[in-house]
């Protein structure tokens, strides 16, 4: 039988194998970079920079994500309806509390992080709150709920680190090689290193970000599923993703950087058919979650 927890174990593996990946792309990469410069010390610079950036994403995550949405604590006097949702349904969880923060943000949306159960954070906006009512609200703490229990927040988190980290050795590599670096380069790597550097410096920022994406958009269905649950009221969460779907205008502090950690795209809906779109977003068509919670709903 299906519950919270089924996929934990099964998400812990997965966010070790993820995090083997990058790191071998990680020095993969930089074994290129350092013999097309001829300058060993390129990978090992590579290395220990993404391990540094691993232990910090662990341990920072929480405040990295909740400063760069702009989220403040939500006051339990003003926010008590939130508060008390929040406290309901992790308790139903058999979660610890998470903390609770406000984003004053029209859009529709809301996220989780932290490094594990007892350092988790839920942020909502305050279009989110004014435009849903309590099943539908519910229904999305639930999701949130979901990804705590999951595991999914450490996951999607470190996922953001290394492709930050990634695009970024990548860029000062193009960078490196647009206004010169090592004049003798040519004659220290062969013509097919020269060539390896190159797709790697273009590629791997690329493949990187794609496997982010991939695994944000199924741990979406996941966590609606598990949301679903939760609530054992499929129905509510689909109300809440079709009024944030119809909200089309993006969050005011929109990024790149934590886009996948929200419920929905802070960049607003994708038009609907279009493969590009749908490959390149951080989630799942609404449509598709829609469905697939409805679809629980018929076999109840």
């Amino acid at each position: 039988m299906s519950s919270l927890y089924t996929q934990e174990s099964k998400n812990v593996r997965k966010t070790w194998l993820m995090m083997s990946v990058f790191l071998v792309l990680v020095i993969a990469v930089g074994w290129v970079l350092a013999q097309y410069y001829g300058d060993s010390s390129i990978l090992y610079i590579a290395v220990a920079f993404s391990l540094i950036s691993n232990i910090g994403a662990y341990w920072f995550s929480d405040k990295v994500a909740i400063a760069s949405v702009g989220a403040h604590p939500a006051d339990e006097n003003e926010y008590k309806e939130l508060h008390r949702i929040v406290e309901n349904l992790a308790i139903t969880a058999g979660l610890p509390k998470p903390r609770v923060y406000i984003i004053n943000d029209p859009a529709p949306n809301a996220f989780a992080t932290g490094r594990n159960k007892e350092h988790a954070v839920i942020a909502v906006t305050t279009g989110l709150l004014g435009m849903m009512d309590r099943s539908e609200l519910e229904g999305v703490i639930a999701h949130e709920l979901s990804h705590v229990g999951n595991r999914d927040i450490l996951v999607m988190t470190v996922a953001v680190v290394l492709v930050g980290f990634i695009s970024v050795l990548a860029n000062i590599a193009l960078r490196i090689s647009y206004f010169g670096g090592n004049r003798d380069r040519e004659n220290k790597a062969g013509p097919l290193i020269a060539i390896a550097a190159i797709a790697a410096m273009i590629l791997a920022p690329i493949a990187a970000q794609l496997i982010q994406l991939a695994i944000s958009r199924k741990r979406e269905f996941l966590a609606d599923a598990d949301g679903a649950l939760l609530t054992r009221y499929p129905d509510a969460l689909a109300s809440a993703l079709a009024k944030i779907g119809s909200y089309s205008a993006p969050m005011q502090r929109a990024s790149t950087t934590t886009a996948h950690l929200f419920i929905s795209n802070p960049f607003g809906a994708h038009p609907a058919g279009q493969w590009i779109a749908k490959l390149f977003s951080t989630h799942p068509p609404v449509e598709e979650r829609i469905a697939a919670l409805e679809s629980m709903h018929s076999e109840r």
